[in-house]
């Protein structure tokens, strides 16, 4: 996806993925008041001050990861909340789960990445947490990473529809009403069968920029 080259699209997509997680968050919220759900090594003892789109702006600014990751993060976190149906993607978790997902993409992704104790800084978590994160996201996609050339253009092709509808689309009753947890997304068919890409080899490079936490 070239396009994902331009910073603006870039922003859009974030500003997009902000919006739609923000309504799955306060969705699964309101449900887990009366559903019960697992507590797990991403949820939080509190909501975090920082909102999601601020949070994802900063990954976006510090991550140096390719654009392609915030797709692969956004698959990664689907086939997560499809795999955890007892963990929803709620205020409490999901910060933890993006800062994760994308430090799994760019690691899968990208020839070059920073290790954990940089993803920790730039996501505000100790390094001890975030090696638990990862652990725990790894397990909980059932170490599923793969993403074949049509799975990827099928994301793409519904993000960027549903970026085209975003100025409809409202936090409406019908969006929050209690029932099963909300995903974001409806289910894709993926392509199973692909060959497995080979797995990208670690940098341990750090950024001298600084990181305010």
């Amino acid at each position: 996806m070239a396009e994902l080259e331009n910073p603006n699209v870039m922003t859009k997509l974030i500003n997009f993925l902000s919006s739609m997680l923000q309504r799955v968050s306060e969705s699964n919220d309101i449900n887990c008041r009366f559903q019960p759900q697992k507590i797990s090594v991403f949820h939080g003892l509190s909501r975090p001050s920082i909102s999601i789109q601020s949070y994802l702006h900063r990954i976006l600014k510090y991550a140096n990861c390719s654009p392609s990751c915030f797709i692969v993060a956004y698959v990664y976190l689907d086939r997560f909340s499809q795999r955890q149906p007892a963990l929803p993607i709620n205020s409490f978790n999901v910060h933890r789960l993006l800062i994760t997902s994308v430090m799994v993409a760019a690691k899968f992704m990208d020839d070059r990445y920073y290790n954990n104790a940089y993803y920790a800084k730039v996501g505000g978590i100790s390094t001890t947490e975030m090696n638990f994160l990862e652990l725990d996201f790894l397990f909980g996609l059932g170490f599923h990473l793969n993403i074949t050339p049509n799975a990827f253009h099928t994301y793409c092709t519904y993000l960027q529809r549903e970026m085209l509808l975003q100025p409809s689309i409202n936090i409406s009753e019908s969006s929050l009403r209690v029932g099963r947890s909300k995903k974001i997304h409806l289910c894709f068919n993926e392509d199973e069968n692909a060959p497995h890409q080979k797995h990208q080899q670690p940098q341990q490079q750090q950024q001298q920029q600084q990181l305010a936490v």
